[in-house]
C-alpha cells in the first residue's frame, strides 16, 4: 500500500487521522526531519508506526520506557507488523538473535532503549541494517532544559552520523520553546518542520483546591462526577490505603503500582481499562501508553513534582472530547514535602560518593570493570542493608544517570524462558537413565516448539498441572537440567535493572561535573517555582499552562476554579447592585419596617437583603426607628 490512509484503516481501522498526524507522516515520507509536540492521548505513536509500514527498511524507535516500548511491540504484533524491542536486562542471545533478525527479515520496527546506542556490538549490528528514517520518542529526554534529561538519549546524534540521509522523527507531549530549540540542536536536526497542537484543552476543566481533609473531599468528587476516575498518589503505600478507603465507602476503586507482580498489575489494568473497576489509584508507573477515551475525573493527592508530569497526567481525562476534570487537592504539609523531596533530590557529593562506593559493593562489581553490564536491583533491600534512606538513594542513582555513570531502568516482567544446549541423541540417552526426568522434557518439547534453536517462553504452569507436581519442584529440575548444562534457564524476574555505562572506579575517582550539578538543580528548583506559583496564583489554570509551554493563551477557559469563581463573583455582585437599587426605591416609596422589608423579597434573599441594609445604616443613608420602622435618608 502506498496511500498512509489505507495503512491506517488497515491496521488500525480508523477513517482518518486525527489533527497533523497526516502532515507529520507526509514529512517523513518527503525525507525531511521533524519535531511533533502532541498532547497526551494525541496519537503520536501512529506518527512514525504508519510511514515505517510504507517504506523500505526498518525504522529505530529510541524510548526510555521499557514497559512503553513492550506494550507497543505486543500491539503492533496483535495487529501483525513486524515489530521487536531490545533493552537493558535482556540476556545477550536474545539481543543477538532480534538484530540478526532485523538484519535478514522484514522487521518495520526496532524499539531500542538509548543505553544501548553506547555498545559498540548494537551500534555494529544498527550499521548493517536498511533504515528507513529514526524516531525519537520522548525527545524533551534529550535536552537538560527538559524535566527528565537523561544522558544516554545524547548518543542518538550518532545514528544521525552512521544514517546522515534518513530523516529523524522527534515526539513528545511536553516541551518548552528551549527544549524544542535543544532537541534540534542535540539530535543535529536539519532544518526541522515543526508540528505543535495547542495545549489548550477546551473540554478539560483544571482545578487546585486547598483541603486539609483530602480524602473526604475525594470523596466528594468522586459521587458528584460520575465515570472513571484516576487518582495519583506520591508512594506505593498510599496507592493501596487509598483504594480500601474508597472500597469502605462503597465505590469500585483498585490500587497499582511498579512493585506489584506483573500480572497483576496487566490484570488490574485491564480491569480498569474494561470498566471493571471505576477508580484506579496508582503512582505515576500507571497511564503510560494506556489510550482510554472515557476517564472523567484525574485527582492528585500529592502535588506533581512539575508542571510537564502534571499536565501529562491531568491530561488524561476526557480524550472523548466530553467534560472532564483535572484536579489537584493540597494543603501546607504537601507544599513542605514538595520542597523536602527537592532538597533530598540533590544530596552531597560526598553521599553520591558513598553510595556509589556501596553500589560496587553490593553488586560484587570490581574496581576497572562493569561497562556494559546489566545488574538486578533492590533498591529497598540495598538500602536497608548499607544504611542509607531509599529517597536519597534513588536521587543518588538518578543524578549518576545524568552523569552518564550508568542507567537505571523501570521494573519490567521478562517470563520464564528456556532453550536445549545439547542435541537430541544426547538428550534421549538421558531420558532412558531419568524416568521423571523424560517426562519434563517430553513435555517441554510437546508444549514449545523450535526449543533447540532459541529461548522459548516456558508455560510454567501447564507444565505443572501436566506433570502434577508444584512449581517449586519444576524450578529444581530445571536448575539441575541448567547446572548439568543440558539447557540454559532463565528464571522470570521482575526487577528494575542497572546497567553500568563505564568502568567502575574507585569511589574517591568518580566524576561529577558540579558545573552540571549546579545547572540540574537549579533548573529543579524553578520547575518546583513554576509549581507553586500554579498552586498560588490566582489566574486562569488554562492560562498558566499554556504561558508555561510558550503557546499564547486566546483567552481564558472559563471552566476552570479561578474562572468560575470570578464569573460567581460578578453575578454575585451583580445581584447586590440589583437588591441594592431595589432597596432603595422601595423605601423611598413606601414606609416599612424591617419585617416588611424582608417579606417583600424571596426567602432565598433574605440573608442578603439584611446585610445591604446594615450597609446603608453604617452608611448613613437609611435609620432605623425604635419602632422598627425603616427611614429613609437618602
Amino acid at each position: 500500500m502506498n496511500n498512509s490512509l489505507e495503512i491506517l484503516k488497515k491496521y488500525w481501522h480508523y477513517d482518518s487521522f486525527r489533527p497533523l498526524q497526516q502532515e507529520i507522516v507526509d514529512c517523513i515520507l518527503a525525507g525531511k526531519d521533524a519535531i511533533a509536540l502532541l498532547p497526551t492521548g494525541g496519537g503520536k505513536s501512529v506518527c512514525f508506526q504508519v510511514p515505517a509500514l510504507m517504506m523500505e527498511g526498518v525504522c529505530i524507535v529510541v524510548s526510555p520506557l521499557i514497559a512503553l516500548m513492550k506494550d507497543q511491540v505486543d500491539q503492533l504484533k496483535r495487529r501483525n507488523i513486524k515489530a521487536e524491542a531490545v533493552y537493558s536486562g535482556m540476556h545477550f542471545r536474545d539481543i543477538e538473535r532480534i538484530m540478526d533478525n532485523v538484519i535478514l527479515g522484514d522487521t518495520k520496527l526496532l524499539y531500542i532503549s538509548p543505553e544501548r546506542l553506547v555498545s559498540v556490538k548494537a551500534m555494529d549490528k544498527i550499521m548493517q541494517m536498511k533504515v528507513s528514517f529514526i524516531a525519537v520518542d520522548e525527545a524533551h529526554c534529550v535536552s537538560q532544559w527538559g524535566h527528565d534529561f537523561r544522558p544516554t538519549y545524547l548518543h542518538i546524534k550518532s545514528l544521525r552520523e552512521l544514517f546522515a540521509d534518513v530523516p529523524i522523527l522527534a515526539v513528545t507531549a511536553t516541551a518548552t520553546r528551549d527544549v524544542v530549540k535543544d532537541i534540534q540542536i542535540q539530535l543535529a536536526l536539519r532544518l526541522p518542520q515543526i508540528f505543535r497542537s495547542g495545549f489548550s484543552r477546551e473540554n478539560l476543566s483544571y482545578s487546585v483546591i486547598r483541603e486539609e481533609g483530602k480524602l473526604h473531599r475525594l470523596l466528594q468528587l468522586l459521587n458528584n462526577v460520575p465515570g472513571t476516575a484516576l487518582i495519583y498518589v506520591r508512594n506505593r503505600k498510599l496507592t493501596k490505603e487509598t483504594a480500601i478507603f474508597l472500597q469502605q465507602k462503597g465505590i469500585s476503586a483498585d490500587h497499582y503500582h511498579a512493585g506489584l507482580e506483573a500480572e497483576e498489575r496487566f490484570r488490574k489494568q485491564e480491569d480498569w481499562i474494561k470498566n471493571k473497576i471505576r477508580v484506579m489509584v496508582c503512582t505515576n508507573a500507571f497511564g503510560m501508553g494506556i489510550d482510554k477515551p472515557d476517564v472523567r475525573l484525574v485527582v492528585h493527592l500529592d502535588v506533581p513534582d512539575t508542571l510537564e508530569a502534571y499536565f501529562q497526567e491531568a491530561g488524561r481525562a476526557g480524550r472523548d472530547g466530553k467534560k472532564s476534570w483535572a484536579i489537584i487537592l493540597y494543603n501546607e504539609s504537601d507544599v513542605k514535602a514538595l520542597e523536602r523531596s527537592f532538597e533530598l533530590s540533590f544530596p552531597e557529593i560526598e553521599v553520591i560518593k558513598r553510595i556509589y562506593q556501596a553500589l560496587g559493593s553490593y553488586l560484587q562489581l570490581a574496581t576497572g570493570a562493569g561497562a556494559g553490564v546489566s545488574f538486578d536491583f533492590d533498591l529497598l533491600v540495598f538500602s536497608k542493608n548499607f544504611g542509607f534512606e531509599p529517597a536519597t538513594v534513588s536521587s543518588t542513582l538518578k543524578i549518576l544517570e545524568r552523569s552518564g555513570v550508568l542507567v537505571v531502568t523501570e521494573s519490567v516482567f521478562n517470563p520464564p524462558r528456556l532453550v536445549f544446549n545439547t542435541d537430541r541423541n544426547e538428550l534421549y540417552q538421558f531420558q532412558l537413565k531419568n524416568p521423571l526426568y523424560e517426562k519434563l522434557i517430553t513435555t517441554i518439547l510437546r508444549l514449545h516448539q523450535g526449543v533447540f534453536r532459541q529461548p522459548v517462553v516456558l508455560d510454567e504452569h501447564r507444565l505443572c498441572f501436566m506433570m502434577n507436581i508444584k512449581v517449586v519442584q519444576l524450578h529444581e529440575m530445571l536448575n539441575y537440567l541448567k547446572m548439568i548444562g543440558f539447557i540454559e534457564y532463565f528464571s522470570r524476574k521482575d526487577t528494575p535493572v542497572i546497567t553500568f555505562l563505564t568502568d567502575r572506579v574507585e569511589a574517591k575517582y568518580l566524576s561529577i561535573d558540579l558545573q552540571k550539578y549546579t545547572f540540574l538543580k537549579e533548573r529543579a528548583a524553578a520547575k518546583l517555582h513554576s509549581v507553586l506559583k500554579y498552586l498560588q496564583r490566582p489566574v486562569c489554570r488554562d492560562v498558566q499552562l499554556l504561558e508555561y509551554f510558550d503557546e499564547k493563551p486566546v483567552g481564558e477557559c472559563g471552566i476552570c476554579d479561578i474562572c468560575v469563581m470570578r464569573k460567581r463573583k460578578t453575578e454575585s455582585e451583580r445581584v447586590e447592585a440589583e437588591l441594592l437599587g431595589t432597596i432603595k426605591r422601595k423605601l423611598q416609596e413606601n414606609r416599612m419596617n424591617v419585617d416588611e422589608l424582608i417579606a417583600s423579597f424571596s426567602i432565598k434573599y433574605k440573608s442578603k437583603v439584611l446585610e445591604i441594609l446594615q450597609y446603608l445604616v453604617n452608611e448613613k443613608q437609611v435609620r432605623i426607628k425604635d419602632d422598627e420602622m425603616i427611614e429613609f435618608i437618602g
